[in-house]
């Protein structure tokens, strides 16, 4: 990772008739890096591994859906800008993606504080992950309703980085809440991937 790959500024972003000249091919690549970048941990939560070029797309998009000009430019940094690893930690969407509505919402009132309880352990070593605090939105209700969607960052040690990368140690990450509680084994194609977030 380099020290450009920390942060989008408006330098690079594209200018919209540019941007639809490749949106296509950008699409693809991006489905494509992004294979290797999520991992499903039970039936209805996956999280999404992101790094500069995952929010520089989510960017662009944003720009090409609302055309809202500079004034947008800025505010969408001010949002994606936080999802970007910064060479010692794993930054994820948490999403619970449930089609049906009904479903979806009996899960999410019974999920409240599950972004608190979302760990990536190295053969029983956990990091805990920290709920995205710059985004000024509550994602649990008083009620104990939870958001679909939840920003979470896994900070490591200098130690951590170096077992994270050792193949010959087990990695899995779980939800712990007592509602959902889940965990899947991170394949070493994504851990392979995600290694490159690290300084």
């Amino acid at each position: 990772m380099t020290e450009a790959e920390r942060r989008i500024t408006p330098a690079d972003i594209m200018p919209l008739a540019d941007y639809a000249k490749v949106r296509l091919d950008w699409r693809r690549q991006i489905i494509a890096l992004k294979r290797d970048r999520r991992l499903a941990v039970g039936p209805e939560a996956t999280l999404y591994f992101e790094n500069y070029r995952t929010m520089l797309q989510q960017v662009q998009e944003m720009l090409w859906i609302e055309k809202g000009g500079a004034e947008q430019v800025a505010d969408e940094l001010e949002a994606y800008n936080p999802l970007i690893p910064q060479g010692h930690e794993l930054v994820a969407t948490l999403m619970f993606e449930i089609a049906d509505e009904a479903r979806r919402r009996r899960l999410l009132a019974g999920l409240g504080g599950v972004e608190d309880t979302v760990t990536i352990e190295l053969d029983g070593e956990a990091i805990e992950g920290a709920a995205e605090a710059g985004d000024g939105v509550e994602r649990t209700t008083e009620a104990g309703k939870t958001s679909s969607i939840h920003f979470l960052h896994f900070r490591f040690t200098a130690g951590q980085v170096a077992r994270f990368r050792d193949p010959s140690i087990r990695v899995v990450v779980a939800i712990g809440h007592e509602n959902y509680a889940h965990m899947a084994v991170m394949p070493q194609a994504v851990r392979e991937a995600l290694a490159r977030d690290f300084d």
